[in-house]
């Protein structure tokens, strides 16, 4: 190991470099104003791989956002190994909320701070590190699929695998876009939960109405919202919908203790966990739904009017096994038929993203855990994820015969999609050398 890991080493201080100058690449492909810097990106992506030594890059786009794929043969006998990524990010949100810019990388306490630092350019980041590691020759054939709309939930990568799906195939797919059980233990993903959303619009009057003169006969929509809203859990916090599917635990589940949530999470004093069972079943086998934005007065607007209408959006987290479809039609029954006071109840659909569950078995899984405990010191963690990486079932899809790995850089402490996302240097190190040591277990196994 001592040679491959002293190799990422040596060329870890020029991928940081690469990492910090795509950092500063505003590539939200969600702000339609910032469309051509997603093209920058991807433009940047496709040059640091073809100067790490990729002959064949191209920049392909199927009516979204621009990808990057590259490809490096694989010698003779050997596998093809598809690494992937993403370049787009998640829009900042509130810029004064951020101890440092959002987009200017910050190194504080062994975490480099900014939005993408993690999620994802530091995946593209690690597969750059391994390939480097290699002086560009690894053992196997590598191709990088480094997408630009996983943020906006991937709507054109059906497209992209379907024209080409060639250029993409591979024997194992190395999906660097998620989480690590600690800054110290390193984990791969089993299983992942869906996603669908949508938004409800509760309507109660035709026009607004005086609150001194018709309130306490007349319903307003917002407090018919905020009713209806509050039916989706019951008084634990569990989800409260009719026809949710349960994940049963394919496996023992690691422990997470309570006191560690509430750290993790940040939960305020005072402040109780919702939902009931343990807690990884909770946050990876379990649906989840939350309420991610309300549209009505504002209240600097307000006055003692009745609100005729309010809307909401609704998140629901898809436990592994289920079918994302169907409950995105539960949750719009329950929204119907719930509704207080006969208010009118308009659902419209939104995002749909299939759960996914992974064996993990074989001797390709035993290499990238072999590559794990070598490269952290530590025995990895199989672990769910509660979040969701709705492409996942379309890889799967594409190449059902190729062992699928989810690999990431993240640790407990991100903080992706939030403030103050940052990457966790030591965690990126050793990221890099693990998936350096796959390459070259996955070649020596040829032999």
């Amino acid at each position: 190991m001592s040679g491959i890991a002293e190799r990422v080493r040596a060329v870890l201080p020029a991928v940081r470099a690469d990492l910090e100058n795509l950092v500063r690449i505003e590539s939200v492909w969600a702000d339609p104003a910032r469309r051509a810097e997603v093209h920058r990106s991807a433009a940047t992506v496709a040059e640091l791989l073809s100067a790490a030594g990729f002959a064949q890059v191209q920049i392909v786009a199927e009516g979204g956002a621009p990808a990057v794929i590259a490809h490096h043969p694989a010698p003779p006998g050997a596998p093809t190994v598809l690494l992937y990524a993403h370049h787009d990010v998640q829009p900042e949100g509130d810029r004064a909320a951020w101890a440092s810019a959002p987009f200017e990388p910050t190194e504080r306490d062994g975490r480099l701070y900014g939005r993408g630092a993690a999620d994802d350019k530091a995946g593209i980041a690690v597969h750059l590190a391994a390939f480097r590691a290699h002086h560009g020759e690894p053992p196997v054939g590598v191709t990088v699929f480094v997408e630009g709309e996983e943020e906006s939930g991937s709507p054109s990568l059906g497209r992209i695998l379907a024209a080409h799906r060639d250029a993409l195939a591979a024997d194992v797919i190395v999906l660097a876009d998620s989480d690590n059980w600690s800054v110290e233990v390193p984990a791969l993903t089993v299983s992942l939960r869906g996603l669908v959303d949508c938004e409800v619009e509760v309507s109660t009057l035709e026009h607004g109405l005086h609150s001194g003169l018709w309130g306490g006969a007349v319903p307003d929509a917002l407090a018919a919202l905020v009713r209806l809203l509050a039916s989706l859990h019951d008084d634990d916090g569990d989800v409260a919908v009719a026809g949710l599917h349960r994940a049963e635990p394919g496996r023992a589940f690691p422990d997470y203790p309570a006191e560690r949530l509430r750290t993790e999470a940040g939960l305020l004093d005072g402040v109780r966990e919702i939902g009931s069972g343990p807690i990884p079943q909770r946050l990876w086998a379990e649906p989840a739904i939350t309420v991610i934005g309300i549209d009505t007065t504002p209240i600097a607007a307000s006055s003692n009017t009745l609100i005729p209408s309010a809307r909401a959006k609704i998140s629901l987290r898809v436990a592994p096994g289920g079918d994302a479809a169907e409950h995105l039609a539960a949750l719009r029954r329950h929204l119907q038929d719930n509704a207080p006071w006969g208010a009118r109840v308009t659902v419209t659909d939104g995002e749909l993203g299939q759960p996914y569950a992974i064996a993990a078995t074989g001797p390709v899984y035993d290499a990238a855990r072999s590559a794990f405990r070598r490269a952290w010191g530590a025995e990895p963690v199989d672990m769910g994820m509660g979040g969701s990486i709705p492409f996942l079932a379309e890889f799967a899809a594409a190449f059902p015969d190729a062992a699928i790995l989810v690999t990431g850089v993240e640790d407990p402490a991100t903080r992706a999609h939030s403030v103050d996302e940052s990457l966790h240097l030591g965690v990126l190190e050793r990221a890099a050398i693990a998936e350096a040591l796959l390459l070259a277990e996955l070649g020596a196994a040829r032999r």
